[in-house]
């Protein structure tokens, strides 16, 4: 019998039941991939992180990720989450951790402000893909019940990843994307073709100087309609926002905040760092609150 210590959280928000939830097991050592999917289920959140003991001295342990259907090579949110939990439960001071991760080692700063915690993530290698074809741009804007002139013509229909991959969508209008109301089998189907498991919805139309997007992310083939705040996808819009130069900038660095979750009524904000090496980018960072909704203990 394996006494599990979970907690739930609540990532890119300070107030319970907003932004994104997600399962944290703190002591995951000996739990089989079978046992993780089944928790993972249990749970019900888009996703759970799972915690392992160090397996060298290079890193301060291994984390990974389940959704209630298949295991998934990162996630930003639930990143957030677990750095978080890990903080709480160790009343760690603030430091940096180094995890292992499908998609390599990757450094976790944590940062102790009035006893409460914030989480920096770094994420994997940005990569950008071409546009994609005509007809298949054709196919995601029907299924999600967009028409042409719905889109920003400056925002090409591509993939980004830093790590996993999602379909950029750029539109004109906060009031459409709230509006949207998908066809998640189309999605799922064009999922298969293309191999890319979410679509970021995306737009500019903000009327707060301190919010530079609006989103929201379907990712039906995962089993999640609809995610209310995700990592995987705000950090990679930096780049792409980037490497289109829809946004210009000076100086090595871009840092802005989007929000995501407004039309679920979970909204959130995170931050994302964008940094450049001799105009190439080099680094994507988020930045983002947590708070706790409960622990508990779970004997399997």
């Amino acid at each position: 019998m394996i006494k599990l210590i979970i907690y739930q959280i609540d990532s890119f928000t300070k107030e319970c039941f907003k932004g994104n939830p997600a399962g944290v097991v703190i002591n995951a050592d000996g739990l089989s991939d079978e046992q993780m999917l089944m928790i993972a289920s249990e749970l019900n959140n888009s996703d759970t992180a799972f915690l392992f003991s160090p397996d060298d001295n290079n890193c301060d342990g291994i984390i990974r990720y389940f959704t209630p259907k298949i295991e998934i090579p990162a996630c930003g949110h639930a990143t957030i989450a677990a750095m978080y939990a890990k903080a709480l439960e160790e009343n760690l001071e603030s430091c940096i951790l180094r995890f292992k991760t499908r998609n390599g080692l990757l450094p976790f700063e944590i940062t102790k402000v009035d006893n409460d915690y914030q989480v920096t993530i770094t994420q994997g290698k940005f990569e950008l893909n071409p546009p994609l074809d005509s007809i298949t741009s054709h196919k995601i804007i029907d299924a999600l019940g967009l028409i042409k002139s719905d889109l920003d013509e400056r925002c090409p229909i591509q993939i980004a990843s830093t790590g996993y991959s999602k379909v950029m969508i750029g539109i004109k209008s906060r009031e459409k994307l709230n509006s949207l109301t998908p066809d998640f089998q189309s999605l799922i189907d064009i999922s298969k073709q293309i191999k890319c498991n979410g679509y970021f919805v995306f737009t500019l139309d903000s009327n707060n100087k301190n919010i530079l997007t609006y989103a929201r992310m379907f990712a039906p083939i995962n089993g999640i309609n609809e995610d209310p705040v995700t990592g995987n996808a705000n950090g990679p819009l930096g780049g792409y926002l980037l490497q289109n130069k829809i946004i210009e900038i000076t100086g090595d660095t871009f840092e802005f905040n989007g929000r995501q979750g407004e039309a679920m009524g979970r909204l959130g904000t995170i931050g994302v760092k964008v940094t450049l090496d001799n105009g190439e980018i080099s680094l994507i960072q988020l930045k983002g609150d947590a708070v706790k909704v409960f622990k508990t203990i779970m004997e399997v």
